[in-house]
């Protein structure tokens, strides 16, 4: 017989106001598919890409066959999702001439990498030939893999809030994987409250850079960065942020926070930046540059010292939540070529 205060922790009871669950270890399981189709139609329906030639939307999500649940055992979520897609585009000419095609996708399913999904665009067959189809299968394609990265990262952050309990000290420890592989992918704007972990040691790193195209001149560009409402505004949550030398700035309910440590008017912004779930006082330094293209602001990110699991998570909540958010909030959306 055991001693007291002795014994496989798995059957130590916590002391837990609701008695749910406790330490995490019985087996819960989470229907996704509902909540999942309705997520791939919004992402899809309305994508849009266009060049000299004329432009192309997607205007119909005409089937979402399948199935997604998230399963929580021992603290560690499992996902399954399998999707087969099929939507239809139209394209316009520059000319006011219309063209209708579809777009279908087989494979998407926690087993296939989203570089390896099957995204097949085509032209309907009563109609003429047109330079819009490679448009669609180029640009168009690229547009559809990035909603579909987009809405596996809802699905690990937004779908799954309170399926990790917390334990009798606060602490919420949840790791997640699919079938295949271990992927965090997305800032939750929703707020996570989890308390940072400080591991003591040297986590590894890694470095990328990201760059983006807007209809908006570097000093209206760099002011929205700045500027405590404007950044209120694309987030579409209160901000705190302190547009100077040293001042620091806080969004996304605190999910992201950091210091401005360099400002060149309208020319460039280096910052101290981190998820608020990152190892304890570890930041990584983004840079940013803005460029004049006559009509357009190029604008490029350096990221340094993002911890290595977290690069795929950094990148599309950049791309979603900074890059696409002020572009629809402020119509700052730039063209596609």
């Amino acid at each position: 017989m055991a001693k007291w205060g002795e014994g496989d922790p798995r059957w130590i009871v916590e002391e837990r106001a609701d008695a749910t669950n406790v330490n995490n270890w019985h087996w819960t399981e989470r229907d996704a598919t509902s909540w999942s189709s309705d997520k791939l139609k919004s992402l899809l329906l309305g994508l849009r890409v266009e060049n000299d030639d004329g432009s192309c939307e997607v205007t119909e999500v005409s089937k979402v066959e399948g199935e997604a649940s998230i399963n929580n055992r021992k603290g560690k979520l499992i996902f399954f999702y399998e999707w087969n897609l099929k939507a239809t585009w139209i394209g316009e000419s520059k000319a006011g001439v219309k063209y209708t095609g579809t777009i279908e996708v087989p494979n998407l399913s926690d087993e296939n990498d989203m570089e390896d999904l099957d995204i097949s665009v085509s032209l309907n067959k009563d109609e003429p030939e047109t330079p819009l189809t490679n448009l669609m299968k180029k640009n168009g394609a690229e547009k559809i893999r990035e909603a579909l990265g987009s809405y596996v990262g809802f699905l690990k952050t937004e779908f799954t809030q309170g399926m990790i309990l917390p334990t009798a000290n606060g602490v919420t420890k949840s790791t997640s994987q699919s079938k295949a592989t271990v992927d965090n992918t997305r800032i939750s704007s929703s707020g996570s409250t989890a308390a940072p972990v400080n591991t003591g040691v040297k986590i590894p790193t890694c470095k990328f850079s990201m760059k983006e195209k807007f209809l908006t001149s570097p000093s209206d560009l760099y002011r929205v960065f700045l500027n405590q409402e404007m950044t209120s505004a694309f987030t579409h949550a209160a901000a705190v942020v302190d547009g100077e030398k040293g001042g620091k700035f806080r969004l996304l309910d605190g999910n992201v926070f950091g210091e401005f440590t360099e400002l060149i008017p309208d020319e460039k912004i280096v910052m101290k930046w981190r998820y608020n779930n990152w190892p304890s006082e570890h930041y990584a330094t983004i840079t940013m540059s803005l460029w004049d293209r006559s009509s357009e602001t190029e604008l490029k990110v350096e990221c340094r010292g993002v911890p290595e699991n977290e690069e795929e998570r950094t990148r599309e909540g950049w791309k979603r939540y900074y890059f696409e958010a002020i572009k629809q909030t402020f119509g700052f959306g730039a063209r596609l070529y």
